[in-house]
């Protein structure tokens, strides 16, 4: 009897343990449920490239994808200057790892506001702060223009960075594309961009590149960008500039900033999203600035103060490693003058590659002309190859690049630029 009792409770025990751990697994998977209804996100087509070069066996394969400069041997570059810089870094015994203020380093802001603006150009008016490089500068200004402007639109050129429709579109704001590169002449399509300038409601956000656009590497002329600039002031559009290659187009960085520093001078509120990434070679330290230009110092305090309240809750301080290299570069002039000679040779290497593509091409026996290789500029060959064009080039040949048919021309060299050549006359043929 007492046996039978003793297995009884037993049995009742198992049944019990067994009920509370169905329980407990049905609590977890409801918990944890809305997990399982998660799509997939969408991956950024560059990464995506990028990635898959990465995975490739072909020892043929070429990387023309990524815009991040590569010397001659294909290798990631740290500049000198830079080096130099973290040196006397190292050095300085104030030195610390302390956080910056929530708008960044002020010398550091000071002194990129002004290799942008220009060295006497009165920054009393300029509400700036640093920013988590480009990308965060255009989020940050497309965020306060989506909280702020009057016009909730933005028109960005046609093509663009692919990068630009996401950031816009999250800040809330509307994106449209004004007409800037004709496909069939592959040129600058000014008479169509000034008439969709002049076809924009008053008070619309128009997003220019300062210089070495991309994708297309086609600036406007100084004559077209004093155009550019009369229409945005007669149709009181909001101009936001992209500042990613200065330095990159011609060599010069002062050369380079002259659309932001006329429109600038003609009074314009601009607003630009300013990066040192590729000119000074700090892709991963992220550092850059936004600066917003006011009419008075009541502005400019509005201002900051609405850009701290966007910064705080989203990352709250900015990092100091890359600001704190550049400060040190912009502020002696032997470690500016060794990074403008750095800034030249990088974009000199760019240059040549552009001339040996289109020399090497025109080598191969191709009938096309590709002179509009030639008329570019900055980090990218806008190619005119259609997307199926781009597709063999990876598929037949193990050459990656983005499906535009954009070339980075930082990832072609002396040893690959022939094999890149004779593979697009192929396709193109």
């Amino acid at each position: 009897m007492f046996l039978s009792i003793i297995v009884l409770l037993f049995v009742l025990f198992a049944i019990i343990t067994l009920s509370i751990s169905k329980v407990a697994s049905s609590l977890i998977v409801k918990t944890r449920s809305f997990l399982a209804d998660i799509p997939i996100g969408t991956p950024d087509a560059i990464l995506q490239i990028v990635e898959k070069f990465k995975r490739c066996k072909d020892p043929r394969k070429v990387n023309i994808c990524i815009g991040a400069y590569r010397d001659e041997i294909g290798s990631p570059v740290i500049l000198s200057s830079v080096t130099e810089a973290e040196k006397m870094m190292m050095k300085d015994p104030s030195r610390n790892k302390e956080y910056s203020g929530v708008i960044g380093d002020p010398e550091f802001i000071a002194l990129a506001i002004k290799f942008a603006y220009g060295q006497y150009f009165d920054q009393t008016n300029i509400a700036a702060i640093q920013t988590l490089s480009g990308t965060g500068a255009c989020r940050l200004g497309g965020q306060f223009l989506a909280n702020f402007a009057p016009v909730k639109k933005i028109l960005v050129p046609d093509p663009t960075w692919g990068n630009h429709f996401d950031i816009f579109q999250a800040c809330g704001l509307e994106v449209s594309q004004y007409r800037y590169y004709n496909r069939s002449s592959n040129n600058l399509d000014f008479d169509g961009m000034v008439t969709d300038i002049q076809n924009a409601s008053c008070g619309t956000i128009v997003l220019l590149h300062v210089c070495a656009h991309n994708p297309t590497g086609i600036d406007p002329s100084i004559e077209q960008w004093k155009k550019i600039s009369s229409l945005c002031k007669e149709r009181n559009l909001q101009v936001l500039f992209d500042c990613a290659y200065q330095g990159f187009a011609s060599g010069n960085p002062e050369a380079d900033a002259f659309a932001l520093r006329y429109f600038a001078s003609q009074g314009h509120s601009i607003v630009v999203a300013q990066s040192f990434s590729k000119n000074f070679g700090l892709y991963g330290e992220r550092c850059g600035t936004l600066s917003i230009m006011t009419a008075d110092i009541d502005q400019k305090e509005k201002v900051l103060s609405q850009l701290k309240c966007m910064i705080r809750p989203m990352y709250s301080t900015p990092p100091i490693h890359g600001a704190s290299i550049v400060k040190t570069i912009l502020s002696n002039s032997d470690l500016t003058n060794q990074h403008q000679r750095e800034c030249k040779m990088m974009a000199n290497r760019i240059i040549l590659m552009r001339k040996i593509l289109v020399e090497m091409l025109n080598e191969t026996g191709s009938t096309l002309d590709w002179t509009h290789i030639s008329r570019q500029c900055g980090m990218f060959a806008f190619s005119g190859m259609s997307r199926q064009m781009c597709e063999r080039l990876t598929a037949e040949f193990a050459i990656f690049l983005t499906l535009d048919g954009r070339i980075s021309l930082a990832g072609l060299n002396n040893d690959n630029v022939e094999y890149v050549a004779k593979a697009i006359h192929e396709v193109t043929k």
